[in-house]
Parts: structure tokens; C-alpha cells; sequence
């Protein structure tokens, strides 16, 4: 039960970062080049410790939507006997990786102003 219990609370504190994910795999290639979807949706889950879960249901069309975009480009090579596919930011990727992540920084301390007022300032 107790596994169970914490899974449910996992999951959902996914929702939170529901509208974030696309700037989120743009922040992890950013910062660590080419990367395949295990291994995005593995280092999300090390970064958040264990808070941010993405599921292939969540994964896969987001990263197929930022491709559709031209903000990703993607490489086919195999691993032992399977096909593996990557993917890193295009060269207009870059940009708008950045403009992305800028907008959720500035989205965060504006929510951090709403959840720890200073006193002064509201």
C-alpha cells in the first residue's frame, strides 16, 4: 500500500508540470546535447528527484511536436540489435530554447511571488 500511496503522489504532481514539459526537454538538450526519450524522461525524473515521471504517453507526442516545429532534428543509430533515435536542437531550436525557458523563469518567480509575498510588496 505504501508504494502505492507514493506512486499516486508522483503522479499527481504531474499535472504541475504538464505545461511546462515541451520547455523542460528543451532545457535537458540544451544542456546535455543529444539525448534518445528513455534517457530525457530518466534524467527529468533525477533532476526533479523523482517528482517529474514522463510517460511515454507524455514523452513521445510532445517530442514529435517539437520536431514538427523545426525546433529538433533526430538521428537513427543502433544499439546491439534495435534502433535507437535521438534527439538534439535544431539550429532554431536554440533560440527558441532559450526564449522558452526564460518565459518559464520568469512564470516561476512570479508564482513564487503569490506563494511567498515579501513583505512590502503586496
Amino acid at each position: 500500500m505504501y508504494i502505492w500511496a507514493s506512486q499516486l503522489t508522483i503522479m499527481n504532481k504531474n499535472h504541475l508540470y504538464k505545461g511546462t514539459l515541451s520547455t523542460i526537454l528543451l532545457k535537458l538538450l540544451e544542456e546535455h546535447g543529444r539525448m534518445y526519450g528513455y534517457e530525457l524522461s530518466k534524467k527529468a525524473k533525477e533532476v526533479t528527484q523523482g517528482d517529474l515521471d514522463i510517460t511515454e504517453g507524455a514523452l513521445y507526442p510532445a517530442l514529435h511536436k517539437l520536431e514538427a516545429e523545426g525546433l529538433l532534428t533526430t538521428e537513427i543509430e543502433m544499439a546491439g540489435k534495435r534502433q535507437r533515435k535521438y534527439y538534439k536542437l535544431a539550429e532554431k531550436g536554440e533560440g527558441e530554447a532559450r526564449k522558452r525557458i526564460d518565459e518559464l523563469a520568469e512564470y516561476a518567480r512570479n508564482l513564487q511571488q503569490f506563494l511567498n509575498p515579501q513583505p512590502g510588496h503586496g
